[in-house]
């Protein structure tokens, strides 16, 4: 991996962390079509670049964590991707995240099913499909706050959408679009944080070869410094993409992604085929 290709990769990832298009399943394709080379180092950046993006949420959100009630729905929500995350993580790690395939298949259905969702959603009162409403993310009770973990968790699979899956699931649960981007944006904080620690604590030790070897092929660079390029690189990209999607939400609805999820995943087919 060179340095113009950790850039490239810190763009992609702060632009698509909190869009419903799947930031890992664009990080994956996006790496086959620059020729990254498939590594344990190159699965473990796609995964330490996200925790760049998320770290923008922590500096333009600052006052929701000064509420200790939001921290503890925040956790709780974890709980349930922090499991299986944990149990699954080196079927996660050897498959799944290197199955463009998976990916392309995921961002395909994925976007039907945004689209259809939407199509279902507009056509029911608000808060309807639970008999309760939510507009706020104070307004989200602690089984919601549950519930929207484990909707989280079917992102374990690369192009789901970490965001899509819990944006879906508080809407159906009758949460506002509002509360739920923003809640998808807190929740992204530990869920990051945690994915990105363990696996550098689980691979930091294969990035560099034993005294006298020679440097992985795939890291054409110091590790450490394509690190801080993408993740950087996320974290100010990421903070322009979080306040496009606030402003985009309150006039549009997430057909215009799923459209686009479709798009790309013929694209990326016709690419990789």
């Amino acid at each position: 991996m060179t340095i113009v290709q950790a850039l490239i990769l810190g763009i992609i990832e702060g632009i698509t962390e909190f869009l419903p298009i799947s930031s890992t399943g664009h990080l994956i394709l996006t790496s086959k079509l620059l020729g990254v080379a498939d590594s344990d180092f190159t699965k473990s950046f796609e995964i330490a670049i996200q925790f760049g993006a998320i770290l923008s949420v922590v500096v333009l959100f600052k006052n929701f964590y000064k509420n200790k009630d939001n921290w503890k729905k925040v956790f709780t929500a974890f709980i349930p991707t922090a499991i299986i995350g944990f149990l699954l993580y080196r079927i996660i790690k050897e498959f799944l995240l290197s199955n463009a395939l998976i990916v392309v298949w995921s961002l395909f259905l994925g976007g039907i099913a945004l689209i259809v969702f939407e199509l279902w959603y507009k056509r029911i009162p608000f808060g309807s499909a639970q008999g309760e409403t939510a507009i706020a993310v104070s307004d989200i009770s602690y089984k919601k706050s549950f519930l929207t973990g484990v909707f989280q968790s079917l992102a374990i699979i690369p192009g789901v959408s970490r965001s899509g899956a819990t944006i879906i699931g508080g809407l159906f649960m009758g949460i506002s679009r509002q509360a739920i981007v923003e809640f998808s944006f807190l929740l992204a904080v530990p869920t990051m944080a945690a994915a990105t620690g363990y696996d550098l604590f689980k691979s930091a030790g294969s990035f560099f070869p034993p005294l006298g070897g020679t440097p992985p092929e795939a890291v054409a660079f110091n590790p450490f410094l394509l690190l801080a390029v993408g993740f950087f690189t996320s974290f100010f990209v990421a903070m322009l993409s979080i306040k496009w999607l606030l402003y985009f939400i309150k006039n549009h609805t997430f057909i215009f992604f799923g459209v686009y999820r479709i798009i790309a995943a013929l694209i990326f087919w016709l690419i990789i085929k």
